[in-house]
């Protein structure tokens, strides 16, 4: 069955075009024309943007968004962050983790996030023992995915030690632990969970240098042929020094030298970049994956944009922790902190260029590359797109470049209208089609975990 859309203006794969009719079946882009005008059975839409993969998530740590806010002490960081983490998941069942993934993902969704690259790290019950389907909360966050209707790509993680050099794990760690026999099972179990949904990834996701070893780094990585694989690096100072103190090197120089990306790698964060290790993870085709709300709600630091993508690196931009999930918002506070550092305005775009369209279709692309999968308006690609209202206050009388700046800088989710994944209706009007029950089954999770 063939579905149409017709939209007034849609930024396509090769720039803006008017009168846009796409045609997409078993949900790709079969055809696509622009100066046309629209016929009997269109569904019609003023602006059409390319639905956005967000490249790295934990889906359950929106349960967790604002209650870490209290400062305790004058070295509240990150790992102080991370404590409170680990108490939050030691009560979560798995209903509970598919519950507050599923909200996690219907509002990616509603801020046109199409497709994600989920980071996953909790396979165990809460006394660290393996469930009787190794792939428990795996099958969870891709029952997840199929209500919510994003696309997914799943990324298990490997996680087996507390810190550099094989340091035995923690006991708050005992959800997250495996060993490479363990994991491997898992592994082998995920394709069975992943055969129900439209156009589901399997990648693997080597947890950080501090939570494996060189040995099994290897083995890792030579278990997915051609699927992405994603890691943690360089997110935070201390774990620059600590990688130094253990190998002599900081985590991207080890990397490079050890264990050479391509093009399937996405570094996650990699915010504390030497000049040569920015020109050396440019040059490999690996992404870097970059998560400004998080990163800034964690006083991560802030990745050297302009500097990587001189070199002819490539981004793409996560929700993370889900600390406030909004596209726009990413976008907007990846060129803002750019800014901040710089002093100076439209630090991100080409001379006489537009700072929103670059934002949009550089982190479209390396988000794409990252996860796996196309993206963008375009014969072959996935039918994920979303809409715009163009009667919106910041919108109005936007033509071209203008609405995708506005849109960044201007307006936010509130501007969004329908969402589609692989050609199917999620969003309408700014909410999920199933907003009300997923919330309420989120609802029902939060008050098990904090309410006891």
């Amino acid at each position: 069955m063939t579905l149409r859309y017709y939209a007034e203006s849609a930024l396509l794969a090769d720039g803006w075009a008017q009168g846009v009719q796409l045609s997409v079946e078993s949900g790709r882009i079969t055809a696509v024309i622009a100066d046309t005008a629209p016929v009997a059975g269109d569904h019609r839409v003023g602006i059409l943007l390319p639905g956005m993969p967000n490249l790295h998530s934990h889906g359950f740590q929106r349960g967790m968004a604002g209650l870490v806010e209290v400062n305790k002490s004058r070295s509240d960081s990150f790992w102080s962050w991370r404590e409170l983490m680990y108490r939050f998941v030691e009560r979560m069942r798995p209903e509970d983790l598919e519950a507050i993934t599923a909200q996690a993902f219907a509002e990616m969704l509603q801020s046109g996030f199409t497709r994600v690259g989920e980071f996953h790290y909790v396979h165990h019950d809460a006394d660290g023992q393996q469930y009787a389907n190794p792939a428990e909360l795996s099958a969870r966050v891709a029952a997840a995915a199929e209500r919510t209707g994003i696309g997914l790509t799943l990324l298990p993680v490997f996680y087996a030690h507390s810190g550099f050099g094989g340091q035995a794990p923690t006991g708050a760690q005992a959800r997250f632990i495996n060993d490479l026999d363990s994991f491997a099972r898992l592994y082998e179990a995920l394709p069975a969970q992943l055969s129900a949904l439209d156009g589901g990834v399997l990648g693997v996701a080597p947890h950080s240098l501090r939570a494996v070893t060189p040995a099994q780094l290897q083995r890792l990585v030579a278990l997915t042929e051609s699927g992405p694989v994603h890691i943690h690096v360089a997110e935070q100072m201390a774990e620059v020094e600590q990688c130094q103190a253990w190998s002599g090197r900081r985590p991207v120089e080890w990397l490079l030298e050890h264990q050479p990306p391509d093009e399937r790698w996405c570094y996650v964060h990699a915010t504390h970049l030497t000049t040569a290790e920015c020109e050396g993870l440019a040059r490999s085709g690996a992404v870097a994956g970059l998560c400004p709300i998080t990163e800034a709600n964690l006083g991560d630091g802030v990745f050297p944009v302009e500097e990587f993508l001189a070199h002819g690196g490539r981004i793409g931009v996560g929700s993370d922790s889900n600390v406030r999930i909004d596209l726009a918002g990413e976008l907007e506070l990846l060129e803002y902190g750019q800014r901040l550092t710089r002093q100076r305005r439209n630090v991100l775009a080409k001379e006489g260029g537009s700072t929103g369209r670059q934002l949009l279709e550089a982190s479209l692309i390396g988000g794409g590359q990252a996860l796996g999968t196309g993206a963008g308006l375009r014969v072959g690609a996935p039918a994920d797109f979303f809409s715009l209202r163009a009667e919106h206050p910041a919108l109005l009388e936007r033509r071209g470049d203008a609405i995708v700046d506005s849109w960044i800088f201007g307006s936010g989710r509130g501007a969004i209208d329908c969402v589609w994944r692989a050609g199917q209706l999620c969003v309408s009007e700014g909410r999920h089609v199933l907003a009300d029950e997923i919330g309420q089954a989120y609802q029902r999770a939060l008050q098990w975990i904090l309410g006891g």
